[in-house]
């Protein structure tokens, strides 16, 4: 069945930029006093808020962290993915190509409205973006949950007045892929290196490969 409103996470999906995220969350964490590597972090943490992450920092490292390194972390990695953001393969042609068919879109994700906008910039996709992204920071702004609570893929389906069955996302996380299952939606994996399992387990639907074999399960 054709959907009323597909919803995309952005990193991971759209823009390559979480090995970029992953560098910067590591380095922050090693002048903490975890050593971790960049690959370890993105393990860790893939497809996580920093509000979220907070915690499960502290309690690693045993103490709580200064009031100021949340607005830090954040600072960095807006200034990196300001400068080393790239797009997925696809991905621009992907959304043109959603846009043609009159398929109502929009972008959810756990990325700060300020990382999403630097991204978009960067990649030179903002002109498609323009009034379509949902950030963690604005749901939990209004007393919400990041990913993998549901409530972000909520608010995309209420600000474009479409019941959460009608919706299908597209998620690279499993805390994505957990979140928009919880929503009640159709949720498709997308694993461009891998079988995707962890996805599946997740509850995705299937696994797209390449961004393109989205219209096939639109057909």
């Amino acid at each position: 069945m054709r959907p009323e409103l597909i919803i995309f996470d952005c990193d991971g999906v759209l823009i390559d930029s979480e090995g970029v995220a992953s560098t910067v969350c590591a380095r922050a964490l090693c002048e903490l006093g975890w050593e971790i590597t960049a690959q370890q972090a993105q393990d860790r943490f893939l497809g996580m808020s920093i509000t979220d992450m907070q915690p499960v920092i502290e309690a690693r490292l045993g103490r709580t962290l200064p009031a100021t390194w949340r607005a830090g972390l954040a600072q960095k990695l807006v200034t990196a993915l300001g400068t080393e953001s790239k797009l997925i393969p696809g991905a621009r042609e992907m959304l043109e190509r959603v846009t043609t068919l009159g398929i109502p879109w929009c972008i959810a994700s756990n990325s700060s409205d300020e990382e999403l906008d630097v991204k978009f910039s960067r990649t030179g996709i903002a002109h498609l973006t323009a009034g379509r992204a949902y950030s963690a920071a604005g749901v939990i702004a209004k007393g919400g949950r990041a990913k993998p609570a549901p409530d972000l893929f909520l608010a995309a389906a209420a600000g474009s007045q479409t019941q959460p069955q009608n919706c299908l996302v597209l998620e690279d996380s499993v805390l994505g892929v957990t979140g928009a299952v919880a929503a009640g939606m159709v949720c498709y994996g997308f694993s461009p290196h891998d079988n995707g399992a962890p996805l599946l387990a997740a509850g995705a639907r299937a696994i797209l490969q390449n961004l393109s074999d989205l219209f096939g399960f639109l057909a």
